[in-house]
């Protein structure tokens, strides 16, 4: 009777957003996170 959230959120983000769209967001998240990682390494590595 009453849909879940989370398959109303899944509902509504498949209605709002094309393949391409999930994708570039895909890319992004992962350029964002080898930038973020890349950062903490060369940190590291600088005060050693």
């Amino acid at each position: 009777m009453f849909d879940s959230l989370d398959e109303t959120m899944k509902h509504d983000e498949e209605e709002q957003s094309t393949p391409r769209e999930r994708w570039m967001k895909y890319i992004l998240t992962l350029v964002i996170a080898v930038v973020v990682v890349g950062g903490l390494l060369t940190v590291i590595r600088m005060v050693e």
